[in-house]
């Protein structure tokens, strides 16, 4: 047991004598008590590594297995905590909340305000309006936030619970308490799409509740706004507004959920930086709107473009390609040269470019991930010389995603070779990997266990990523993002390189101090 004298991790602690008697008493009520032949079980395991399982496994379409993406209030939160003292509020059970919660404080190893009204087996038959109406008065006596953003879960959204309904109904028995609080909400259902459109149906229900009609609208010619999309790494959020400081204090990003989630020591603020609800409440009359993550704003692309006949550009300034297109759209929007600072930086990524070019190109890897992060992801790689040979996106959009992917990968002169697979789990990615192997997976935590079953190294790079620290806090966009992505790649082959090469006598003929 733990000794108070020296305390231990649970990987040391169910080491321990006693700990492991007990898992090995444990086993005889396993598998049915041993009806369960373990030889068959080694055959079963090896045939699932065969092109004639592969077949019947990318045949499936009745269950997923290993999902490579989360459900829609996951984003919803998300685009709430980018906002000025709002409070994520999620219509369903606490259960659910919970795990949004935990989820975030995992990736980002800080805390997550969110609340929601425990909507209870009583509230399935009858409906959530008394946990609404309780809910939004409580979390505005508790937590007095200026706004308050309401998502909902898969319980409401199936007996059919009606936010609009609900939440002027709350604001009438509040007897005036909710009168300065600002309450936007969107249907978020968990069983539809995934937390990008869950971010997506968010940001497009936010915008459009705070912002007049477009009759009122006061054109800002030199005001552009930026929507960042589902961006985990918060080092991204503050790349991209320092580039755009370089062209414009006039440009504004809606939805910075950077300080949120990047907090320091000391004494504990609920809410942390934010876009200003004054900013939000004027995003309509700026002169352009530039999405960084198209598949992530397609809903609001529309408001944008269809109903406040706003100027609307889409760029993913990822790699190099990517951030050179931000750059020149900033550049043509604003009507200023490109800095000199931003013209060094690109230098220096084409420098560390040229340094690496020799151990990422022609190397074959798997990737998955979201449709925007992949698409900035694989062009980079493309840009390295290495060979998508698997792109696998679960939540990859109907319509749109497979041609830009197509578009990116024809850029690769061994474009033959590379595989797109929308839809897919990562269950699905095991197949694919045993039947056709690459030398390196990158992705989020969860290819971990594909690593311990094919032995394929994995480059952690996604979300989440619960079993690294601070890899949150470094950008993945712009130039200097594009250095890091280089940095993270190149390394991890090279670790692999050392350990292939380490048996003396055996392996080590190019080991190397110098590489």
């Amino acid at each position: 047991m733990q000794d108070v004298e020296n305390i231990v991790n649970g990987q040391k602690l169910f080491l321990k004598p006693e700990y492991q008697e007990v898992l090995q008493r444990k086993k005889q009520f396993e598998g049915s008590m041993g009806a369960i032949d373990p030889k068959k079980v080694d055959e079963v395991q090896e045939w699932t590594k065969s092109w004639e399982y592969r077949e019947k496994n990318l045949a499936r379409e009745a269950i997923t297995v290993n999902p490579a993406k989360a459900c829609q209030p996951l984003g919803a939160i998300m685009v709430g905590l980018g906002f000025e003292n709002t409070m994520p509020y999620v219509h369903g059970s606490h259960g659910c909340v919970a795990y949004f919660r935990s989820y975030f404080t995992r990736h980002f190893k800080e805390p997550t305000p969110c609340v929601s009204d425990s909507m209870s087996e009583s509230a399935a038959v009858f409906g959530g309006l008394s946990n609404m109406k309780d809910g939004i008065r409580n979390c505005n006596a508790l937590y007095k936030p200026e706004m308050i953003s309401v998502s909902t879960t898969c319980m409401a959204e199936v007996i059919g619970d009606d936010l609009n309904a609900f939440v002027i109904g709350a604001r009438e028995e509040a007897e005036g308490e909710l009168d300065n609080t600002e309450i936007t909400y969107a249907h978020t259902p968990s069983f539809v799409g995934s937390h990008i459109t869950g971010y997506d149906n968010m940001m497009k229900a936010t915008l459009e509740q705070l912002n007049p009609a477009r009759s009122e609208r006061v054109e800002d010619a030199e005001r552009i706004n930026i929507i960042p999309g589902f961006e985990p790494y918060l080092g991204s959020l503050k790349e991209v507004k320092n580039i755009a400081k370089m062209f414009s204090d006039k440009i504004v990003m809606l939805g910075d959920h950077e300080e949120q989630w990047d907090t320091g020591a000391g004494e504990y603020k609920l809410y942390a930086g934010g876009t200003p609800l004054a900013d939000a409440k004027t995003a309509i009359n700026a002169k352009t709107t530039i999405s960084l993550q198209k598949y992530s704003t397609v809903a609001t692309a529309k408001t944008i473009k269809n109903k406040w006949k706003q100027g609307y550009e889409t760029c993913n300034p990822i790699g190099l390609s990517g951030t050179d297109e931000f750059v020149m759209k900033l550049s043509e929007l604003t009507g200023k040269e490109v800095p000199a600072e931003l013209k060094t930086q690109r230098a220096k990524l084409v420098d560390a470019m040229q340094d690496s070019y020799p151990y990422m190109h022609g190397k074959k890897f798997a990737i998955w991930g979201d449709p925007d992060f992949l698409l900035g992801l694989v062009s980079f790689i493309v840009e390295m010389g290495g060979i998508p040979t698997h792109v696998l996106c679960h939540n990859a959009p109907r319509k749109g995603w497979e041609d830009d992917m197509k578009a990116v990968l024809a850029k690769s002169n061994r474009a033959d070779e590379c595989n797109i697979w929308a839809g897919k789990d990562l269950w699905h990615l095991r197949s694919l990997l045993f039947t056709e192997p690459v030398d390196f997976m990158i992705g989020n935590v969860y290819g971990k266990e594909l690593y311990r079953d094919t032995k394929i190294p994995l480059i952690r790079i996604g979300f989440p990523i619960f079993d690294r620290h601070h890899l949150h806090r470094y950008s993945m966009s712009g130039y200097e993002g594009g250095i890091n992505l280089l940095t993270w790649i190149t390394n991890g082959i090279l670790d692999q390189l050392d350990e292939e090469t380490k048996h003396i006598g055996e392996t080590d003929y190019f080991f190397d101090a110098v590489r």
